[in-house]
C-alpha cells in the first residue's frame, strides 16, 4: 500500500471507495471507507497525487487533501466513462479514474476556491430567479 503513488476516488454521500495503483499502474490496493475515515486516511498517507471526478464536493475535497500535502487532480466525468470496464460498480469507477489519469493527454480541471464556489452558487440562484420570477403579489 505504501507503493501507491496514484489514488483514484469514487466520491459518494456517505461512502468513498479508493483504487491505488503504483507508478506502473498495478493495483496495489482497494478500500471502502467513511468521510471521517478518507480524512484520517490521507492525513496519515504519503504525498502521492489524488485523482477525483469534478463535482461540487470534489472541490472541498481537493482543497481539504491539498492541505495534507497531496497533489489533487480533477477529471470531467465525460472523460472518465470511457474507461469503466465489465459492470458498472464503485470499485470499477475508482479505477477508471486511475486509468483516466494515467493519460498523458488527459485534461484535467482546476479545484475552485470556496470563494469561487460560493460565487458560482450566487450566480446560479440570481439566472433561476431571471429565469422563474417569483409571483409577486400586490399589496
Amino acid at each position: 500500500m505504501h507503493d501507491a503513488t496514484l489514488v483514484g476516488i469514487d466520491l459518494g454521500k456517505h461512502s468513498f471507495h479508493l483504487h491505488g495503483q503504483d507508478r506502473h499502474g498495478k493495483a496495489v490496493f482497494r478500500k471502502k471507507m467513511g468521510r471521517t475515515q478518507l480524512i484520517e486516511f490521507f492525513a496519515a498517507f504519503h504525498a502521492c497525487t489524488v485523482v477525483m471526478e469534478a463535482c461540487a464536493g470534489a472541490h472541498y475535497m481537493a482543497r481539504k487533501l491539498a492541505s495534507f500535502g497531496h497533489q489533487v487532480k480533477l477529471i470531467s466525468p465525460q472523460f472518465v466513462r470511457p474507461f469503466v470496464k465489465g459492470n458498472k460498480n464503485d470499485f470499477v469507477d475508482a479505477e477508471a479514474i486511475c486509468e483516466a489519469a494515467s493519460r498523458p493527454a488527459m485534461r484535467f480541471v482546476t479545484p475552485k476556491t470556496e470563494l469561487q464556489q460560493t460565487l458560482s452558487a450566487l450566480h446560479r440562484v440570481r439566472d433561476s430567479l431571471v429565469q422563474h420570477p417569483v409571483n409577486r403579489l400586490n399589496n
